[in-house]
C-alpha cells in the first residue's frame, strides 16, 4: 500500500534518565551511551526527515537534557523549518538553560510530572525529582513558552487525579495530558502493581470529565483511558506507519515507538538505509500498513477505519502474533486474555501506600 509523508518524528536522543519511573515506555534492554547518535548522525536524521515530509520534530529519550549537544539538534531541527517540542523530566532545566534553547529553536516543552503529592512523586520516580518540576515549569514560562504537563496514570497516583490536576494549573500548563499507562517495557514487568480498580477509573474520569468543563478556554486536558478496560482498542498510531516514525538513540527506525517488542520483524537503521527508503519501503513500515494485512474479524468489521485494528504491539505481547486483533476488542477471539487479567487482577487487588506497590524499577537493566 502507498503511504502519505510522516508528519511527526519522536527522536529518542538518548535512554539516559535521572528517573527510575516503573512505567517507563522505553525497552528493557536501554541502549548505552557508547552507541547513541552522534550529533551529525542526528543532524543527518532530522534533515532526511524533514525532507521525507516531517513538520515536527519531538526532542525525547530518555531525558534528552543528558545530551550536550541538545541546543545544536534543536537549532538543526528549527533552521530546518520544523516545529520542535521538548520531552523532559525537567531535572536539569535551569532557566539558563531554558532561555538558551527557547534562543536554539524549541517552541514547546513537554514536562512529565508524577504525582501531586512529592513524597509520592518522588517515590514514583525513583529520585527526589518534584521540586524541580517547579523549577522547571518556571523556566518555560520565563521565556513564554507554551507548557503540556504529561501525568502517567496508574493505581498509585489516580486517587490525587483532583489534586494533579490542580497542580498542573499552578505550575501554568497550557495542556494537561493524562495518560492511563500503557503496558509496554517497564510497565509490563510492573502491570501488577500499576493495573487500577475499576472504582478507581470510574471515579478519575467524572473528576476529568468536571475539570474539562471547568477549564474550558484555559487548559485543554486530554484525557487517554486505561487501555485494557476501555470497550474498544486504542488506534494504532492513526494506523501502522501512517503519520509518525520513531528513531532510537542508536539510529533504529521504528514504526511506533513500542514496536521494539515484536520480534518477528527487522528494524532498519537509519545510519546504513535511507529514512525514505525505510518509511515507504522496509519490512517493518509496510507489514501492518492499510488494511491487507488484517485477519477476521478485523478484516470485514466496521471499526477497522477507526482503530485500525487495535494495537500491534499489545496483540503480539499478549496472544503471539501481531496480525491478530488487539484482544483489548470483544470481539477479539483471544479477548478472553484480557478479561483473565482483569479477573485476576481484581481478585488479588488491595490498595496499598506507592511505597508498597512492590515496582521493579528501571535502573535495574541500565
Amino acid at each position: 500500500m502507498s503511504a502519505d509523508p510522516p508528519l511527526g518524528l519522536l527522536a529518542e536522543l538518548t535512554h539516559r534518565c535521572p528517573l527510575h519511573c516503573p512505567y517507563c515506555s522505553n525497552p528493557v534492554e536501554l541502549v548505552r551511551r557508547e552507541r547513541e547518535l552522534t550529533t551529525d548522525q542526528w543532524r543527518s536524521v532530522f534533515t532526511q526527515a524533514r525532507a521525507l515530509g516531517v513538520l515536527q520534530v519531538h526532542l525525547s529519550g530518555g531525558e534528552p537534557l543528558a545530551r550536550r549537544d541538545l541546543p545544536e539538534l534543536a537549532a538543526h531541527a528549527a533552521g530546518l523549518g520544523c516545529y520542535v517540542n521538548l520531552v523532559t523530566s525537567g531535572l536539569g532545566l535551569t532557566k539558563e538553560r531554558m532561555t538558551e534553547l527557547a534562543a536554539r529553536g524549541i517552541d514547546h516543552v513537554q514536562l512529565s510530572v508524577q504525582a501531586a503529592d512529592r513524597q509520592r512523586a518522588d517515590a514514583i520516580a525513583g529520585t527526589r525529582a518534584a521540586a524541580h518540576k517547579r523549577s522547571a515549569a518556571e523556566a518555560v514560562r520565563a521565556v513564554g513558552l507554551p507548557l503540556t504537563v504529561n501525568v502517567v496514570l496508574h493505581r498509585g497516583n489516580l486517587d490525587e487525579v483532583g489534586a494533579i490536576i490542580e497542580l498542573a494549573e499552578e505550575l501554568g500548563a497550557d495542556r494537561l495530558e493524562l495518560a492511563n499507562a500503557q503496558y509496554y517495557g517497564w510497565a509490563l514487568r510492573n502491570r501488577d502493581s500499576l493495573m487500577p480498580t475499576r472504582g478507581q477509573l470510574d471515579a478519575a474520569d467524572t473528576v476529568v470529565r468536571a475539570a474539562k468543563a471547568r477549564l474550558a478556554g484555559r487548559m485543554e486536558v486530554i484525557h487517554v483511558i486505561a487501555d485494557y478496560h476501555d470497550s474498544y482498542p486504542k488506534p494504532c498510531m492513526h494506523g501502522w506507519g501512517a503519520r509518525q516514525l520513531t528513531v532510537a538513540p542508536d539510529g533504529t527506525v521504528l514504526p511506533c515507538p513500542s514496536a521494539h517488542v515484536i520480534s518477528t520483524l527487522t528494524f532498519d537503521n537509519a545510519t546504513t538505509r535511507p529514512l525514505a527508503e525505510i518509511w515507504y519501503e522496509s519490512e517493518s513500515f509496510t507489514a501492518y500498513r492499510g488494511e491487507d494485512w488484517m485477519r477476521d474479524p478485523c478484516r470485514t468489521c466496521d471499526r477497522r477505519g477507526v482503530d485500525f485494528g487495535g494495537c500491534r504491539c499489545q496483540a503480539f505481547l499478549l496472544t503471539g502474533a501481531a496480525e491478530n486483533t488487539d484482544p483489548v476488542c470483544p470481539k477479539s477471539p483471544h479477548h478472553g486474555v484480557v478479561t483473565g487479567i482483569l479477573a485476576d487482577s481484581a481478585s488479588r487487588q488491595v490498595l496499598v501506600g506507592v511505597a508498597e506497590l512492590g515496582f521493579r524499577m528501571r535502573s535495574e537493566e541500565r
